[in-house]
């Protein structure tokens, strides 16, 4: 039986209605000096991936400090226009119920993202989806350019072994991230990756949306496979 839910964000939970992408232009223009013209792929990817391979697009060679004054500027952004992200974006359906749910019955919750740690709290608490999140057991974009080895590293900071967590997430990465460590993958296609993309990548579970939270109870649980 699973003790711990580790959470995708973005697609999974929220959706920012593109306000992230301007964000993410408006400090990638602050640290590098030049406007984003194109953003590299973002589905999966962790944040100093994306940096580096959007710089590159653009021309430039980064390095770990350049990452971390973008990371700098980015966290600024999301504090200067939180209302914004508010008004524009949206949590997606059942996602409040489903952390609720979950909370209700005793499992643990935190989140692996390729967000860095500070964006992804300002994007669930900006929805009301942060009251049941442990923070320090997850894993986020500065940790790791990998999504594999965030869950490896969330597993290691909450002492869970692989057959106690499930992740739940929306692409094909959260599933081979997962499945990586020996953790359960729940998908849910409410991003880009529709469930026929999902399955092929191999998710243990599939789900349309999270409305139906007795039944993500179940699959949790191990009920329900």
């Amino acid at each position: 039986m699973a003790r711990l839910v580790l959470w995708d964000i973005d697609h999974t939970l929220i959706d920012t209605r593109g306000v992230g992408r301007e964000l993410s232009a408006a400090a990638f223009l602050q640290s590098t000096g030049q406007a984003m013209r194109d953003q590299a792929k973002i589905d999966g990817i962790t944040e100093p991936v994306i940096f580096r391979e959007t710089a590159k697009l653009h021309g430039l060679t980064t390095d770990r400090a350049d990452f971390e004054r973008f990371a700098r500027a980015l966290t600024e952004e999301y504090l200067k226009r939180a209302a914004d992200l508010r008004e524009r974006g949206h949590a997606l359906p059942g996602a409040a119920a489903a952390l609720d749910a979950l909370d209700a019955v005793g499992i643990q919750q935190t989140v692996v993202s390729g967000n860095i740690r500070p964006v992804s709290e300002i994007k669930l608490q900006v929805f009301g989806l942060d009251r049941h999140i442990l923070w320090e057991l997850g894993a986020y974009g500065e940790d790791n350019d990998v999504r594999s080895e965030l869950v490896k590293l969330s597993l290691r900071r909450s002492g869970c072994e692989a057959d106690e967590a499930v992740l739940i997430g929306d692409t094909p990465a959260d599933v081979e991230g997962a499945h990586k460590n020996g953790v359960r993958a729940v998908a849910v296609a409410s991003g880009r990756s529709d469930e026929g993309v999902l399955r092929e990548a191999g998710a243990d579970v599939v789900l349309s949306d999270l409305r139906d939270t007795e039944l993500l109870i179940k699959i949790v649980r191990g009920d329900r496979q």
